[in-house]
């Protein structure tokens, strides 16, 4: 059941961003690399009995191998686990409690398959814990701005990082949605957020930024960011975009959060269209399929009897082969 995570080999890339001299953009994850050439997703399993969406469905663990698989077998390329709620609103838990939910989660995924694993956490006993049991991505909704000691954990175990734009705690940020220009005040703070990732330690080839959909932002303001996505590109870093579910796409449809799949995959291909190389979501499948849409639209070349450059588009993904299957039965 071992299955060998995609890698474009040791992560030597230079560290001016994550890219090669080619200009293919690659994300360096300890001593492998993983190709943004196409748009990846990122499955999300959630340990926690409070998250907005999914609370408690994943409580037991074969109910998590079952959807960790599920998310594999449809497409996912990375695994983010959480064990602290950030919706907005939610009370904090104990560090203790946080690593009693993720640290099994990462140790029976990782005995299953060798596949990038993401702790989705603020705290650096928490990421130190889930690395220790095999996760090599750190994914902090704070942008290092809650535990000063957590980019040194990523440091130190040369990991993957996610870097989110938010203000103030999930408790407060609601209150910290107030914005001249809300795509240049995100740009700008992320600047702040990847130097002080820099200055502790982390590589600009491992980091990654997320400009916080939904995360002291209005609906109004999240979907001017989607909109605007593409300002953020001149911080010269892959994006992650995390769309799902949330409030944002409910205020457009009415929808309840379960209801709001279809409206996640939508906005997977708009971020994707506007730069994104990552997309985090509950719902994988929706999402794969929608960002093969954008990227048979992407290489669409007349000339080719199925409609596609296969030239140019073999010559950006290159020689790779995923976690899973082949695109058509779920490389994402």
């Amino acid at each position: 059941m071992t299955r060998r995570a995609e890698s474009d080999g040791p992560g030597d890339g230079p560290e001016t961003g994550g890219h090669r001299s080619g200009g293919e953009p690659l994300w360096r994850i300890g001593d492998r690399t993983l190709s943004l050439a196409r748009p990846r997703v990122m499955g999300i399993l959630n340990r926690t009995p409070d998250s907005f969406s999914d609370g408690g469905e994943l409580d037991h663990p074969d109910a998590l191998l079952r959807r960790a698989e599920r998310h594999l077998e449809e497409g996912a390329a990375i695994l983010d686990i959480g064990g602290e709620s950030t919706r907005p609103g939610a009370r904090p838990v104990s560090v203790e409690e946080e690593i009693r939910r993720t640290r099994p989660a990462v140790e029976a995924i990782r005995r299953h398959w060798d596949v990038p694993i993401s702790i989705d956490t603020r705290h650096s006993e928490v990421a130190r814990a889930a690395l220790d049991a095999g996760a090599t991505i750190v994914n902090d909704v704070s942008g290092l701005a809650h535990d000063p000691g957590l980019g040194e954990v990523i440091r130190e175990f040369d990991a993957g990082a996610v870097l989110m734009h938010m203000r103030g705690t999930p408790r407060t940020m609601a209150d910290h949605a107030s914005y001249e220009d809300v795509v240049g005040e995100v740009v700008d703070e992320l600047h702040g957020v990847v130097a002080r990732a820099v200055e502790a330690g982390i590589r600009r080839s491992s980091i990654v930024i997320d400009p916080g959909i939904g995360f002291a932002k209005t609906a109004a303001q999240s979907w001017q960011l989607l909109r605007d996505l593409h300002h953020l590109s001149v911080l010269d870093l892959p994006i992650l975009i995390g769309p799902s579910r949330k409030s944002f796409l409910g205020a457009a449809l009415d929808l309840p959060p379960e209801e709001r799949i279809t409206a996640t995959a939508v906005a997977c291909a708009l971020a994707v269209e506007r730069g994104a190389g990552i997309v985090r979501v509950h719902d994988v499948r929706p999402a794969f399929e929608a960002l093969q849409v954008v990227e048979a639209m992407r290489w669409a070349d007349p000339r080719g009897g199925d409609g596609v450059n296969e030239k140019e588009r073999d010559r950006e993904r290159g020689q790779r082969r995923s976690v899973t299957a082949s695109p058509q039965g779920g490389d994402r």
